[in-house]
């Protein structure tokens, strides 16, 4: 009876052991899904694996989604009316209390927080994309880009300006620093350079969002998206333009194939996209050579972020 006891034992010790080994490497297998998704009019959700092919997914709003972000695991997209939805896949998408009516206009992610900006100075933050808090700016102004980099929050928008914090809780007006009046639509951070976009061609760039240097674009355009990738500093923006810089300094205009107005731009899994009016959607492995993609759409979109 003891041996047959015994028997039994090992039996179900072995069986446990294989079960925790299966177990161990199906986890181990087990990664994240690389993904774009581009975000815009009428509550416009894109997502693509590869920049190429484009599936439109249902975001349970109409309102004008201007910006989106990935961190912790999460997708955050922000729009009009103060509109927040949050994903884990891009697909499925739900609808979160920001505490505020205004227009947000961007968010981005970064020191394990995400902030999101918008009209009359709002600024929100979380760290889950659930709960969101509303920090004191101290401006009305727009605010339309933000950033984070070298320990320090970057926010800019209407009549040039920028604003800097080191907590979130507390905000430095730089504006004075910009030299410029016009609208600043976004602001980048790489290659230890805060890079700032407006109207009129405007690029401005910093190491510490305190002292800004301005900088020749070569185009009087708008320039609303930017993006840092591969090396290669991007921006882009009215009838298609394109620019491309390795320092932030000196910049290159490139050839994007489209007129139509760009107005966001990112880098992921080797490839740029860039989005625009009308569904437009180009794509590119250097920032120099661009090819047109099919959207699905001809809703305009704003912006573009990447899923790791």
């Amino acid at each position: 009876m003891n041996k047959v006891l015994y028997i039994i034992l090992i039996s179900l010790f072995s069986l446990t052991v294989i079960s925790c080994s299966e177990k161990e490497e199906s986890s181990s297998t087990t990664t994240s899904s690389p993904l774009f998704v581009a975000v815009g009019e009428n509550g416009t959700i894109l997502t693509s694996s590869d920049g190429t092919t484009w599936t439109s997914r249902t975001s349970g709003t109409t309102e004008y989604l201007r910006g989106g972000a990935y961190g912790n695991s999460t997708l955050v997209v922000v729009g009009f009316s103060g509109t927040i939805l949050t994903s884990s896949d891009g697909v499925t998408w739900t609808s979160r209390t920001s505490g505020t009516s205004d227009n947000l206009s961007n968010v981005t992610y970064g020191n394990s927080t995400f902030m999101a900006i918008g009209n009359s100075g709002t600024i929100l933050t979380s760290s889950d994309g659930i709960s969101w808090t509303s920090k004191t700016s101290g401006t009305t102004k727009g605010l339309w880009g933000v950033t984070y980099g070298n320990s320090t929050w970057v926010t800019n928008g209407d009549n040039g300006s920028i604003y800097t914090s080191s907590d979130t809780n507390s905000w430095d007006n730089r504006t004075s620093a910009s030299g410029t009046t016009v609208e600043l639509n976004e602001v980048i951070y790489g290659n230890s350079t805060f890079v700032a976009f407006g109207y009129s061609g405007t690029i401005l760039t910093s190491s510490d969002g305190t002292t800004w240097t301005s900088r020749t674009s070569g185009t009087s355009y708008v320039l609303p998206g930017g993006t840092y990738g591969n090396s290669i500093f991007v921006s882009v923006g009215d009838i298609g333009t394109i620019l491309t810089s390795l320092d932030a300094t000196t910049w290159t205009s490139r050839t994007s194939g489209t007129s139509n107005k760009l107005r966001g731009v990112t880098y992921g899994n080797s490839t740029f996209v860039a989005v625009g009016v009308s569904g437009t959607i180009s794509t590119s492995s250097d920032a120099i050579t661009w090819t047109s993609r099919t959207s699905g759409t001809s809703e305009r979109l704003r912006r573009v972020t990447y899923k790791e």
